[in-house]
Parts: C-alpha cells; structure tokens; sequence
C-alpha cells in the first residue's frame, strides 16, 4: 500500500467522525455549518498553501479543469445530500448514498484504465453488505414513492462522489492545495445560500469548537488526503476500504454513549474487514 493509498484512508477514518462531530453541532442550520465548516477548511488550507509556499492562484490558471471539478464535486454532492436528508427518511437516504464505493470501483475499471479484478468486486461487494447492516440498524427502512426526490438526490450524491473520485485521477498534476480555493467556493455557495433560506443561529462555544473540528477534520484535512489518493493511490483498495466510514462512525457513537452495541454492528465490522482483506489479496496477487 503506497503513501497516497494510506492519505485516502485516513480521509475514511476522519469521515468516520463526522457524525460524532456533527452532534455537537446540531442546532445549527445544514447551510450555515455548511459555510462554517467550509470556511474553515479555506483557513487550514490556505494556511497550509502558504507554508508548502504553493502559488494558488498561478496552480488554478494552470489546472483551471480540477479546480473547477472540485468546486462542481464538493458543491453539489453537498447540495444533493442535504435534498436527500429533507426528502426521505436518514436511513434510506445513505443506504443510497453509500452506493459511491461501489461505483469508484466500477467506474475506475469501465472509465479510469484501472484493472480491477473479481477480487476487488468481492470485497467491495462485502463491504457494502456490511456498511448496509449498520446503516439498517439505526431505523426502519421506508422505500416508497413519496419519497422519490430523496431518493433521487442520495442516488445523485453516489454517482457524484464517484465521478469525481476516478476523474481526479486525470488531474494527478494538480497540487492537493488547490482544494483550497474549492473550500473558498463552496463555502461562499453555502453562505450565500444560507442567507437566502435560514435564519442565522449564534453558535455557543461547545458548537464553535464542534464547527472548528468538523472543518479541520472530515471537512477539512479529509478532502486534501482524497483528492491525493485519488490522484496517486490504489482507487480500488479505496473503494473497498470507504465502506470502514460508517461502521467506524457507528463504534464511535458506541464508545461515546451515544448509541448502543448490537449484533449488526459486530457483523458490520467482520463484513467490512473481510471486504478489506479481499481487496488487499487482490493487489498482493496483482490482480
């Protein structure tokens, strides 16, 4: 497993404490923590751009095409998932939504000129099965028509986050620091947005620490290491090991108190962790 593969793991295992984060942040309408956590991660990155001494402005001349497919990416998967979450129950919504795996896998093998063998399939294939399990298990599931927009919108969030994970891969010439200025772009979206649809909240001090965390972490750090194992790592082997993020979310609502232990939580686990090790066998045997 090369460095770029172990940046996109960790931006699954920052994932993976989004929902323990964002529960300190609850009161807080979606688009003004959206331009908060956003704003943020502009901070952090653009911090980072200074020290590494990257001249952002002359990078998004040069690679006018990843930065506009981030800015496209990050915005409307955002856009998508928050129709989803007001249009269908949670739990159908990233049942959908968790399809993207999936179709990084599927995508970079039909599309990205990635070999991808029936190794890789099966243990994507279990890591969806477990990732499934534990989504399940936090409510009832209720797919019906009067949900459609919803579910729609999940669907849009799969095939957007996919996309853009194999397409990335065209721009490995790219600096990561250039998400920066998509950080800068999103967020200015989603304040302008906010302004237009949401009353203002004054965050308190326990959901500004929440806000900090959540655009230094799984909003922030997490996208700089995706677009760099994107762009340089193993995409199949990240596709099996996305389907970690939301059982690992779910033990850390565990060991938080949060939400309790169950048997699809420990089947979840074994699931995903056999999923991991198909796919790591299959790079081992080069295919």
């Amino acid at each position: 497993m090369n460095a770029a593969t172990l940046a996109g793991c960790a931006a699954v295992l920052l994932w993976s404490t989004l929902a323990l984060l964002a529960a300190g942040a609850t009161r807080i309408p979606p688009l003004q923590l959206l331009a908060l956590t956003f704003g943020v991660a502009s901070v952090v990155g653009l911090c980072w751009a200074a020290l590494r001494r990257v001249n952002l402005w002359r990078a998004a001349r040069a690679h006018r095409g990843a930065l506009l497919l981030a800015v496209a990416a990050l915005g409307s998967y955002h856009f998508f998932y928050f129709v989803a979450l007001g249009n269908a129950p949670v739990v159908a919504a990233t049942l959908i939504a968790y399809l993207w795996p999936l179709l990084i896998v599927v995508f970079a093998g039909a599309f990205g000129g990635v070999r991808v063998s029936r190794w890789h399939l099966a243990g994507v294939a279990l890591g969806l099965a477990g990732a499934w399990l534990v989504i399940a298990s936090r409510g009832p599931l209720a797919f019906t028509s009067r949900y459609a927009i919803g579910y729609g919108a999940a669907l849009a969030c799969a095939f957007v986050w996919s996309a853009y994970s194999v397409a990335n891969r065209r721009h490995a010439g790219a600096p990561t620091e250039l998400v920066a200025l998509a950080c800068v772009a999103v967020a200015l979206l989603a304040l302008a947005a906010h302004a237009l649809l949401e009353t203002t909240a004054l965050p308190s001090q326990r959901e500004w620490l929440a806000i900090l965390l959540l655009g230094a972490g799984p909003v922030g750090a997490a996208f700089f290491l995706w677009d760099h194992g994107t762009k340089h790592g193993n995409l199949p082997l990240l596709g099996a090991l996305s389907y970690a993020a939301p059982v690992l979310s779910t033990v850390l609502l565990v060991a938080s108190g949060d939400a309790a232990g169950s048997w699809q939580l420990a089947g979840s686990c074994l699931l995903v962790a056999g999923g991991a090790a198909l796919a790591a066998y299959a790079d081992r045997r080069g295919g």
